[in-house]
């Protein structure tokens, strides 16, 4: 890998992070999920700063991007960090930036005082999950399972009644 540095996402970023999520999105077969914009990540990274977003920069190029956010973990009493997002681009894997952006999370993470560093993978990635659990030494978390309301279930849910 040559030189990687770090830079946090500012605005006027929100097209290369688009086109990150699209990537990720296309490669996960997920395209046609991707409702984000340009407008809407400006308001939720940048006005709201629900998300934070790191890049790997090689020779003053973009060459992976990795979304985060803080969560909070009751039992150890402190937030932690969720990963959402990690991707490097195609031509690029292989060289380190992975590892790379994963040991600055996992840097921003103990800087912050946090107690976690988590994320989920797809179940049929085995590149990725080949990556984070011999190369990274993550531990899957195998007795839970992600459940998520979106979209119209999501609205059902916060209209129902107390029955």
């Amino acid at each position: 890998m040559a030189v990687c540095t770090f830079r946090a996402a500012v605005p006027g970023d929100e097209g290369l992070i688009l086109s990150f999520i699209r990537s990720l999105a296309e490669y996960e077969h997920m395209s046609d999920q991707v409702v984000a914009t340009p407008e809407i990540l400006r308001e939720w990274l940048f006005e709201k700063k629900k998300a934070e977003v790191i890049f790997a920069v090689d020779r003053e190029r973009e060459v992976g991007m990795a979304l985060f956010f803080h969560n909070f973990s009751t039992f150890l009493g402190r937030a932690g960090i969720y990963l959402e997002d990690l991707l490097v681009w195609p031509e690029e894997r292989g060289k380190g930036y992975g590892k790379a952006l994963l040991k600055e999370l996992a840097r921003i993470t103990v800087e912050r005082g946090c107690g976690r560093l988590e994320w989920s993978c797809l179940d049929w990635n085995k590149p990725s999950i080949d990556f984070y659990t011999k190369r990274m030494e993550a531990v899957p978390m195998d007795e839970w399972t992600v459940y998520r309301l979106t979209g119209e279930t999501l609205e059902r849910a916060a209209e129902q009644s107390d029955d």
